[in-house]
């Protein structure tokens, strides 16, 4: 039997190569998806290998996900329960359909993986391979009672790991798990389970990685102009960049300025709340100059109409739901509601605050001789919204005349 193990190196799937090979009598092949982790790919194949892993691959997948999968959302200006920008959610589709691509190539029987049995990773994971790769049989061990007694923990984990030199960055003093990638990095688990834990105080902050602290951000503001067409940033201050050029350079920028930092209690999808701290400061920019870029050139009603479907779209992400006919459906008019979305914003940024100072379009709908207060000539006649404001109010003066209108 051959598994392929999706593998961060981290305390689960650390534990997770010598399990699965001792308890299936299987090949384990690890595989690591390059989502923009930085320094968290080092190393891998060794560390796969040294706990019996036949072979390990590391995708480069950088480019595909800033294309593919982070601008299509920011296109929709998703945000899930009105705060979370689905960083770990919208990069879990593409590790698992690169997983599937792996099994294929390798004749993998099955995949498995390390989500926990209480998270939304593991439906997301299977999810996608329900909707990739049906012919796949899917391990779950956190859902198997027999790797629930032998790591009811994460404490028995960490010790496992000592015990067979395996190097994993959770430590007792800091028992919290970080999941890393372009979009961002969540923290959640261990301390942060309690909610009126504060890991911003001068002991614990040094667990953010992507934005310095607000206070101790530089005491000068800084602009930053961005560039969109059709929808997508593509250049910053004037240099053209590729998506994921821009989230790199934005990540830089916005986390120098304390940008992207949010402190949340969540509702998963296995219907339990958790509580999840996040850093995603160039996700926080684009999505700010995103909306300020759409106000300029979008239509009113079909920009009513995209926000309608931004909660039901955020869930379907953070669901697991990617590859659903009803999302790719959603994607196609978000998509064509973009055409218009080009342009440029200012933005000026300060200790961790976003204020939009500018934005200009050649397709601008904005006209300053219709909008002026100072009696400029227009298309606008001032004497047609008596007749506008009659027929609004129609409905209302027949409630008032023949039912008493409201109880104030």
């Amino acid at each position: 039997m051959k598994i392929v193990l999706a593998y961060s190196g981290g305390l689960d799937t650390s534990v997770l190569v010598s399990w699965l090979k001792e308890h299936y009598s299987a090949e384990i092949i690890t595989f690591a998806a390059d989502v923009g982790q930085e320094e968290e790919l080092d190393g891998l194949e060794e560390k796969a290998k040294a706990t019996g892993a036949s072979a390990h691959y590391t995708l480069d997948l950088v480019d595909e996900f800033a294309v593919d999968f982070i601008y299509p959302m920011l296109r929709a200006n998703a945000v899930y329960e009105g705060q979370y920008l689905l960083g770990t959610s919208i990069a879990r589709p593409l590790i698992a359909k690169a997983q599937i691509e792996i099994a294929e190539r390798a004749g993998a029987d099955a995949v498995a993986h390390g989500a926990t049995g209480k998270g939304n990773d593991q439906v997301r994971f299977e999810l996608t391979y329900g909707a990739l790769a049906p012919q796949l049989q899917i391990i779950s061990p956190w859902r198997m009672e027999i790797f629930r007694k032998a790591f009811p923990g994460r404490t028995e984990m960490l010790d496992y790991c000592r015990e067979h030199q395996i190097d994993v960055e959770a430590s007792a003093s800091k028992p919290y798990s970080m999941d890393r990638n372009l979009l961002h990095i969540s923290y959640e688990a261990g301390i942060l389970e309690d909610p009126w834990f504060d890991p911003t105080t001068d002991e614990n902050k040094d667990m953010y990685k992507l934005t310095t602290a607000p206070e101790d951000a530089p005491d000068a503001a800084e602009y930053v102009e961005l560039d969109f067409e059709q929808g997508n940033c593509v250049a910053v201050n004037g240099v053209a960049m590729n998506p994921a050029q821009v989230m790199r350079h934005l990540n830089t920028l916005a986390g120098k300025h304390g940008i992207g930092r949010v402190d949340i209690v969540e509702n998963r999808f296995v219907g339990m709340k958790s509580r999840g701290v996040y850093e995603t400061p160039a996700g926080t920019i684009l999505l700010h100059a995103h909306r300020n870029m759409e106000t300029l050139t979008l239509d009113r009603d079909l920009m009513h109409l995209r926000d309608s479907l931004i909660p039901r779209y955020a869930q379907l992400i953070y669901n697991g739901f990617w590859y659903a006919p009803e999302r790719e459906a959603m994607q196609a008019l978000i998509d064509d509601s973009q055409k218009t979305v080009t342009g440029t914003v200012r933005l000026k940024l300060y200790k961790g605050t976003l204020t939009t100072v500018g934005r200009k379009s050649p397709l601008s709908l904005y006209d300053e001789d219709i909008a002026s207060m100072e009696g400029v000539a227009s298309d606008y006649n001032p004497d047609d919204a008596s007749g506008f404001i009659r027929l609004n109010a129609l409905r209302l003066r027949r409630r008032a005349e023949s039912q008493g209108g409201p109880q104030v």
